[in-house]
């Protein structure tokens, strides 16, 4: 193998492993559907319908409407509840349209389908890691 490709190979793992050491870990809970089009209206963009995998942040991350269009990648690591095997594992990639505001119960609230995604809607709230 030459130099090239090594030097590429470990960039590639330190990259890759660089965003996994960056990523954030909270809580997550899902929101269902306001009305049609689905996740209307949103705080970020009123009656624009922005997809399925949607969600909104708690304070933690809103920024005073920074966040707004922001996509996370989230991904499900365990329960925060009683809810056995809550995780489905992989990740799902959401775009942030909505502040969920005081009396929130997470970081993150996705979408019902974004939520069912990586975990079991039944659990209600999971612990997940996400970064930007």
């Amino acid at each position: 193998m030459s130099i090239a490709i090594r030097v590429a190979v470990m960039v590639g793992m330190v990259l890759c492993l660089a965003s996994i050491a960056n990523a954030a870990q909270g809580l997550a809970v899902w929101y269902s559907r306001k009305s049609s089009p689905p996740y209307t209206p949103s705080k970020c963009y009123g009656n624009q319908d922005n997809g399925l995998m949607v969600a909104g942040v708690s304070d933690a991350l809103w920024n005073n409407g920074a966040a707004c269009g922001r996509r996370y990648r989230v991904s499900c690591i365990g329960g925060a509840n009683k809810a056995p095997h809550p995780c489905k594992g992989g990740s799902v990639v959401v775009k942030i349209v909505d502040y969920c505001s005081r009396g929130c119960q997470a970081d993150i609230n996705l979408s019902q389908d974004a939520f069912s995604q990586i975990a079991d809607t039944d659990a209600g709230i999971v612990r997940v890691q996400y970064d930007q």
